[in-house]
This record gives structure tokens, C-alpha cells and sequence, in this order.
């Protein structure tokens, strides 16, 4: 069941988030460096998501090769660079996305961007930070990621599946805390509050419809980080603590629950291929911001009548 859920499930869902991924970031990263004039601070947490989601993206096309053969044919090296760069996507999209959360609320508190958090100084600032932060806290994962021989030929094995399941048990746990639990209880802090803070101004309101978009978005926020990263994180650990000898599990046993982590490993990386749809093409702003450039563009490369018109009397075309 878990080689035919590689070599057919992973290899698809890994394929359809590289394709759709790919096409909805590029759109995201050219319309900010071409169409973008003004830079704020949530546009600059967005931008690096978006590259986040690009570093993912990158690592695609040699999963979907091994898996689909079965085995991996790259280096060691590939390997490990590999699986690092997937965890450093999932990691610095978690805080990113929290960052986020953060600044939209700064954003109806302070509509003038008075807060200092506001400023694009600061926004750039914690977005160098955060990189350097995954990575750093990321570093020990190589030592558990490795290429191994096996008869059906050398296996790039994921990170929960690697050996020593004691200390890596407990450098995932100290991963989940830090990377996953302590981020989301940030963004459900802010989405919170921005929650009631909708809710009171709806009542406010005579005329409620415009709040009601803004209000569905902060909740589908939420409830997309939490089913997106939930059980990738669970079945995680209880795929390495399985392997505990302590735990004394059959071999049954073990093999459903690499299958349900196996399951849930594409879902936690859904995130790259909604984030452009859900964080930008959603937005009004940006939707016009790309209509006003592809009209720009559509008029500066298709001659209108009366150059058409200029063209055809110079060349004597009746």
C-alpha cells in the first residue's frame, strides 16, 4: 500500500500542485515586480510567501521522478537539499502567513498605517529574519535525511521515516512547537480579534454586506491553516514514535499509519497552490492591478485602427 501510494498518489497530487502552483505564483511574483508602484508591508510578507512557495515548487519535479520509478536516481546530495528546501517552504510559509495575520489587523487598527510594525523598514526586516530563523532552526534535519540501498534500489526516505526514532521524536516535537503550534496560536490570536472587531462594526453598520466578505475570508483563513498543516504535524510524530521500539507496535500496524502520513503529506503542501488564489487573485486591488497592465501591455503591442489605417495606405494595401 505505501509504495503504491507513492508511485501513483504522491507522484499525481505532486504533480497537479507543481503545475497549478507554478502558473499561479508566476502571476503573483511578476504582477508585484512589474505592476506593484507602492510597496507596503503586507505586500512584502506576500511577495516572500510567494518565493517561499517557489522554493517548494523547485523540489517537485525530482519527487515526482523518483517516485513515479520508484526509487531515487539523484545524489545524496540532492536528497538532502531536497527534503531541507521542502521544510524550509513549510516552515517560512507558517510564519509568513502569521505575519499576515498580524499586519491585516494592524491594518484595521491602525487604516493609516501609524504603527511602527507597519512600516516597510520593519516589514523587511522580519521577513530576513524569518528566513534566517527556519533555516537555522532547520539544520539539524539533514542529519536524519539520508539515501539508503534497499532491492528495490536507493530511496531518498522522508524525514519521519529516517532512523534514530528517539532523538528524532524529539527534535520534531520541538519542531512542531516551534514551527507549527506557537505560529498558529498567533494567527488565531489576531484572526480573533480582527473576528470580533468585524462583528462589532457590522453591528455598528446599517448596511452590513460590505463587511460580510472580509468577515468569510478571516475565518476560510483560518480554517485552511488549521486543515492544511493540522494533520501533516499529528501523523508526523505518531509515524516516528511508531517506530519506537518501546511502543512494541505490529508491523500491521506501523504500515497504517505510514499510510495515513503518507496521505496527509500533499495536503500540508496545498498551501503553495490556494495562497496565490486566496491571498492575491481574491484581492480587488490586485485584480486590477493586472487588468491595468495586460491592457497597458495589449496596447502597446496591438495597433489600433487608425495606425492599422497608416499602415495599409504607406503600403498601398486597399
Amino acid at each position: 500500500m505505501d509504495n503504491t501510494l507513492q508511485k501513483y498518489y504522491l507522484s499525481t497530487m505532486y504533480t497537479i500542485e507543481f503545475i497549478f502552483g507554478i502558473i499561479g505564483n508566476s502571476i503573483v511574483v511578476f504582477g508585484y515586480i512589474f505592476c506593484l508602484k507602492v510597496w507596503k508591508s503586507g505586500n512584502i510578507y506576500l511577495f516572500n510567501l510567494s518565493l517561499s512557495d517557489f522554493v517548494f515548487l523547485c523540489t517537485l519535479p525530482m519527487l515526482v521522478t523518483s517516485y513515479s520509478k520508484g526509487k531515487w536516481i539523484y545524489a545524496n546530495i540532492l536528497c538532502k537539499s531536497n527534503r531541507f528546501m521542502l521544510h524550509v517552504n513549510l516552515y517560512t510559509s507558517i510564519l509568513f502567513l502569521t505575519f499576515i495575520s498580524i499586519d491585516r489587523y494592524m491594518l484595521i487598527q491602525y487604516p493609516f498605517r501609524e504603527h511602527f510594525l507597519q512600516k516597510r523598514k520593519i516589514a523587511v526586516v522580519f521577513s530576513v529574519a524569518i528566513w534566517i530563523l527556519v533555516i537555522l532552526e532547520l539544520v539539524p534535519i539533514i542529519t536524519f535525511i539520508e539515501s539508503r540501498n534497499t532491492p528495490s534500489g536507493n530511496q531518498c526516505t522522508d524525514y519521519a521515516s529516517s532512523e534514530n526514532p528517539k532523538e528524532n521524536l524529539i527534535y520534531s516535537m520541538c519542531l512542531t512547537l516551534l514551527g507549527f503550534v506557537i505560529p498558529l496560536c498567533v494567527m488565531c490570536f489576531f484572526y480573533m480579534k480582527m473576528v470580533i472587531f468585524l462583528k462589532k462594526r457590522r453591528e455598528q453598520l446599517t448596511a452590513a454586506q460590505p463587511l460580510e466578505k472580509p468577515l468569510s475570508l478571516v475565518i476560510l483563513a483560518l480554517v485552511f491553516f488549521s486543515l492544511f498543516y493540522t494533520p501533516y504535524h499529528i501523523m508526523r510524530n505518531v509515524r516516528i514514535a511508531s517506530q519506537m521500539e518501546s511502543w512494541k507496535l505490529s508491523v500491521c500496524t506501523q504500515n497504517i499509519i505510514n499510510t495515513i502520513y503518507i496521505i496527509t503529506r500533499p495536503i500540508a503542501f496545498l498551501n503553495s497552490v490556494m495562497n496565490p488564489v486566496f491571498y492575491f487573485l481574491m484581492g480587488d486591488h490586485f485584480r486590477e492591478m493586472l487588468m491595468t497592465k495586460v491592457r497597458q501591455l495589449l496596447k502597446r503591442f496591438t495597433p489600433t485602427a487608425n495606425e492599422a489605417m497608416t499602415r495599409h495606405s504607406d503600403t498601398g494595401t486597399p
